[in-house]
């Protein structure tokens, strides 16, 4: 891919994220149920639910509503929360660097867990241990990300408990977070009680997240380090006397791992979006979470400033995968 390619997604992301805006905007006022109706007392006068509809510009036509919103979104203003009554902007703020945090941690974990699965299966090809692997990653594959969180809180949590299940921190934990980043701020700050704490509690729903993903990558690398090692320059390394542990890490795997990254990019996305279920199931405060009680309660604003931000996130990690494409891959440049 070209690098003028790369800045042809980037003006792309504008009317992509345009497109996203419309469409959950329409979908959340045909949808049934009235928000206010929702919100308000069970003794309230007819006039009372008008006037809190025309708080909230819900008694304007579809049109101006949306051209209302459309103005202050571009200037980040994404209104105020029926639920919570506060900024938009500001809760997603306070809840994003949580979803952030996870999300990456199990990519990492991912990652890893791909990568020596992959390299495995590799060097033990042809013996019954690869067929092992092969059969344990199908699996894995098979089984969806709250299942295990699921298995998880079952065995580790309740029968077993040796990891906690619930929340982000112990209860005789205090830690004031300034920038919601709890794991990388405990560990700036000296507080290496917050960070054990907060690693534990986000142990298992980061492994959660990341199982079926790196099952994915270990099966999408084995497939192209074979191919890799059926090139030319790999027989060369082996003529030459180095060992074949020594050709699949250093010579193999930086050539084969271009469909693995652009399948752990594409996947991180899904990823992100499969954390609104892990984070209901272990009580995290993130955005997924938020997501699933904006949802619930009806909350207009707040759920458009969600999937905005979801958007955002989604389109950003895209090219960020192409940009890392185009570095390790000078042929894609053109």
């Amino acid at each position: 891919m070209p690098w003028s390619l790369l800045g042809r997604r980037l003006l792309w992301a504008l009317p992509t994220l345009f497109g996203v805006l419309v469409v959950v905007f329409v979908l959340l006022r045909v949808a049934p149920g009235d928000p206010v109706a929702m919100m308000i007392g069970p003794g309230a006068t007819a006039d009372d639910i008008r006037a809190l509809r025309a708080v909230y510009g819900l008694d304007r036509s579809l049109s101006a509503q949306f051209g209302v919103y459309l103005g202050q979104a571009v200037h980040g203003d994404f209104g105020r929360s029926i639920t919570q009554k506060q900024d938009v902007s500001s809760l997603v703020a306070a809840r994003l660097p949580l979803t952030l945090e996870l999300s990456a941690l199990a990519l990492l974990i991912a990652c890893v867990l791909g990568v020596g699965t992959a390299m495995a299966a590799v060097g033990w090809r042809g013996a019954p241990a690869e067929r092992g692997v092969d059969a344990a990653t199908g699996f894995v594959t098979a089984i969806p990300d709250f299942l295990w969180g699921l298995a998880g809180i079952l065995f580790l949590g309740v029968l077993l408990p040796v990891l906690p299940v619930f929340g982000l921190l112990d209860s005789d934990i205090r830690f004031d977070s300034r920038s919601g980043f709890v794991l990388g701020e405990s560990l700036v700050r000296g507080r290496f009680d917050v960070f054990g704490s907060a690693l534990l509690h986000l142990a298992w729903p980061a492994l959660s997240l990341a199982l079926p993903l790196a099952a994915m990558i270990a099966r999408v690398l084995k497939a192209s380090l074979l191919e890799v090692l059926a090139e030319d320059y790999i027989l060369i390394a082996r003529v030459k006397g180095f060992g074949p542990w020594h050709v699949l890490w250093r010579e193999a795997l930086r050539n084969a791992l271009g469909p693995a990254l652009t399948l752990a990019g594409v996947q991180f996305t899904f990823l992100i979006g499969g954390t609104v279920l892990i984070e209901k199931l272990f009580g995290l405060p993130g955005l997924g979470n938020m997501a699933i009680d904006a949802v619930i309660n009806r909350d207009l604003p707040l759920i458009q400033g969600i999937v905005l931000t979801f958007a955002l996130l989604f389109i950003g990690v895209n090219i960020g995968v192409d940009a890392i494409n185009l570095r390790l891959n000078p042929r894609l440049r053109g």
